[in-house]
């Protein structure tokens, strides 16, 4: 939003100098790249100061208030997406009380996410679990104090472990995560 006001003001100040609607496109674009506002908004913009408009905030406008993209919300959507990948939209949703599209906005546009489908969940290892492997692999380093031809011997295979894994649907077993582009 500040963005978008920190524009507005740049138009002003174009405007102020007598550079044309173009020069000024030409000069937003220049200066914000990507986050530039559209061409129309900016000539939106332009025309109102041309006009002798001078206040750079927006005009109200009819219908509700967007409440549910604030800064309160994507946090505690964060919050809650860090407890559980797991989690659905829907669970989000009701969990912060704003509608599934609105979270669907949040996940992809403010925190750069994306539903990633897993077949396997494989850091969801017990405490116990975690114990048993640290003392297999204790148990193994003390077998070889010595013993050099020892790893030759070896079999290893991946470092995964897949515990009592139940087949789930599609989306019950996905999770949420960082989209690069």
């Amino acid at each position: 939003m500040t963005e978008r006001l920190e524009q507005r003001y740049c138009i002003k100040f174009c405007q102020k100098l007598g550079d044309t609607h173009v020069e000024t496109i030409r000069k937003i674009q220049q200066a914000f790249g990507d986050d530039a506002m559209s061409i129309t908004r900016i000539k939106e913009w332009y025309n109102r100061f041309r006009d002798g408009s001078t206040s750079v905030d927006s005009e109200p406008h009819n219908g509700r208030p967007s409440t549910s993209r604030n800064d309160n919300v994507i946090s505690q959507v964060q919050t809650l997406l860090m407890q559980d990948r797991r989690v659905t939209v829907r669970e989000l949703a009701d969990e912060a009380g704003v509608s599934i599209g609105s979270v669907h906005a949040i996940l992809n546009a403010d925190l750069g996410l994306r539903r990633v489908f897993t077949k396997f969940m494989l850091k969801l290892l017990t405490m116990e679990q975690k114990q048993l492997c640290l003392e297999i692999a204790q148990d193994m380093l003390d077998c070889v104090e010595g013993d050099s031809n020892f790893l030759n011997t070896v079999i290893t295979g991946d470092e995964s472990w897949v515990y009592k894994y139940d087949p789930e649907t599609e989306v019950q077993s996905s999770e949420w995560n960082i989209h690069h582009p």
